[in-house]
């Protein structure tokens, strides 16, 4: 069994990521999801209403960019 180079097409000519690529974008959010989740859990421990309201905006962000990973590797 032979390759056909004429019938070969690269990533890049899909325009498609890198697998190494995809997964560095779901990393990024992921870690996103967990500091805020952990800044949320320390402010409520401390009572700092505006600590925890940034940290649950960090989280938040992490879930809307994982999803956006998510959406875009289907």
């Amino acid at each position: 069994m032979s390759i056909d180079k004429n019938n070969i097409v690269t990533q890049d000519e899909m325009d498609e990521p890198a697998p190494i690529d995809q997964v560095e974008s779901r990393v990024e959010a992921e870690m996103k999801q967990l500091e805020g989740a952990s800044k949320r859990d320390v402010a409520e421990g401390l009572q700092n209403e505006k600590l925890a309201r940034e940290g649950e905006k960090l989280r938040k962000q992490g879930v809307r960019e994982l999803k956006e990973v998510v959406d875009q590797n289907e």
